[in-house]
C-alpha cells in the first residue's frame, strides 16, 4: 500500500507547523534574497494585467459585483455559473469547506499544502492523514484512503512534491456521500493541463480549487475560485462573507481567464517545464553527495532531499538565496527543501551557490 492513514487528534499538527509558508523565508531580513521559496511565477504580473487592475480602481466607490468575472470563469471551464464560486484566493476556499460541510471523517493526503488541514482543525474537525511514501515516489494509491472518509483532500500537481497524479487515480477516490476536494492551484503550470479535473461534472462530490495568484503573480491581491455542483457551491456561499472578492481582484479574474491570458499561461507552462528540466539536471550532478530530487517533477517547483538541509538553507541565505524548508509538511522531515523553478540564469547562479553551500557544511 502506498500510504497509510494516521489519526491526529490533538490539534497540534503532530510536530509540523501547518501555518508556515514559503513567504516566511523572504520576509524582513530575507527580502533581499533571490526568492526560490515562494511558488509565484517571477516577472509577474505582466504589464497588460497591471493595467487591467489599475483600470478598475475608478469603481472602488461601488460594492464589488462579481457576475461578469464569475461568468468568465464558468465559460473558461465550459460550466454553468451555478458551478462557480469566486474566492479571496484558494486559501479562503479551504476555510469555507471546513466551516460549511458537515463531515465526520475528513482525510488529507500528505505531503501537500498544509492550509486545508489547518482550516479543518480550526473549524473543530479531527483530521486523519494518509502519508504518501518517498519509496513510492509520493504517488497516490486510492486504496490507502479509508473507505469511510467522507471528505478527502488531495493536491494535483501536489505542493511540495511536484507529483502529478493521474486524473483517473483521483477519480477512483470518488464515492456516494463523499466530498472529493482536488487542489489544482498549480495545474495551469502543467503543459496542456494534463490530468486536470476542472470542468468535469461526471465525478460525484467533486470540488476543484483553482488559484490565479501563482501563474499571474497576484498573491497580494487574493483571487481564486471553486468549481463544484451547485448545491456545494450554495453551501460554501452561505458561510462566505459579503463581498469577499474586491473589485480589482474581480477585474484580474476576468482578465486571467480570457483567451489571450490562457495562451500566455500555456506558453509560460512550457517555459517552466524547460527551466525545471534544467534545474533537475543540475541538481542530479550532486547525486554522489546524496542529493535526491523527487521525479518526475511536474509543478513549478521541485522537492529535494539533502542531508543537513537546515544547514544548507542557512548557507544558501548567506550566499543570497532563499529556499523553502520541507519539515513543516506532514510526511517530510528536516532533510527536505522545496526549490521554486526560475529562469536558467537564476538557476545557474543557484546551482553554484548550492555547490558552495554543500562544500561549506561538509568541510
Amino acid at each position: 500500500m502506498t500510504g497509510m492513514p494516521m489519526r491526529t487528534d490533538d490539534g497540534s499538527g503532530v510536530g509540523h507547523d501547518l501555518r508556515h509558508h514559503g513567504d516566511a523565508e523572504v520576509r524582513d531580513d530575507g527580502s533581499a534574497l533571490v526568492d526560490l521559496a515562494v511558488n509565484v511565477r517571477s516577472g509577474t504580473p505582466p504589464v497588460w494585467l497591471r493595467e487591467r487592475i489599475t483600470g478598475s480602481l475608478g469603481a472602488l466607490a461601488a460594492y464589488p459585483d462579481g457576475r461578469r468575472a464569475r461568468a468568465a470563469v464558468a465559460a473558461r471551464h465550459g460550466l454553468p455559473v451555478e458551478r462557480v464560486l469566486l474566492t479571496a484566493g484558494a486559501a479562503e476556499a479551504f476555510v469555507l469547506l471546513a466551516r460549511a460541510l458537515k463531515v465526520r471523517r475528513p482525510v488529507v493526503v500528505h505531503p501537500q499544502f498544509t492550509e486545508p488541514e489547518a482550516a479543518l482543525r480550526d473549524a473543530g474537525h479531527t483530521v486523519d492523514r494518509v502519508l504518501l511514501r518517498e519509496a513510492d515516489g509520493f504517488r497516490l494509491d486510492p486504496a490507502a484512503v479509508p473507505e469511510d472518509a467522507d471528505l478527502v483532500l488531495v493536491g494535483n500537481p501536489t505542493n511540495p512534491t511536484s507529483v502529478l497524479h493521474p486524473a483517473e487515480a483521483i477519480v477512483r477516490l470518488a464515492r456516494p456521500g463523499r466530498t472529493l476536494v482536488v487542489d489544482e492551484a498549480f495545474m495551469d503550470a502543467v503543459p496542456g493541463e494534463r490530468e486536470a479535473l476542472a470542468g468535469r461534472t461526471d465525478v460525484p462530490g467533486l470540488v476543484v480549487l483553482r488559484s490565479l495568484t501563482k501563474t499571474w503573480g497576484l498573491a497580494g491581491l487574493r483571487i481564486g475560485y471553486v468549481l463544484a455542483a451547485p448545491e456545494i457551491i450554495g453551501e460554501l456561499a452561505r458561510v462566505q462573507p459579503l463581498w469577499p472578492v474586491s473589485t480589482p481582484a474581480l477585474a484580474a479574474a476576468e482578465a486571467c481567464v480570457a483567451p489571450r491570458a490562457l495562451a500566455e499561461a500555456a506558453h509560460a507552462a512550457h517555459r517552466i517545464a524547460a527551466d525545471r528540466a534544467h534545474l533537475v539536471a543540475g541538481l542530479a550532478e550532486f547525486a554522489p553527495e546524496g542529493v535526491r530530487v523527487v521525479e518526475p517533477a511536474e509543478g513549478p517547483f521541485v522537492l529535494v532531499r539533502v542531508a543537513g538541509a537546515a544547514a544548507v538553507r542557512r548557507q544558501l541565505r548567506t550566499l543570497g538565496f532563499a529556499v523553502r524548508r520541507g519539515d513543516t509538511f506532514p510526511g517530510l522531515d528536516e532533510e527536505w527543501v522545496r526549490i521554486a523553478v526560475r529562469d536558467r540564469g537564476v538557476v545557474n547562479r543557484f546551482l553554484q551557490a548550492f555547490d558552495q553551500a554543500l562544500m561549506l557544511i561538509r568541510a
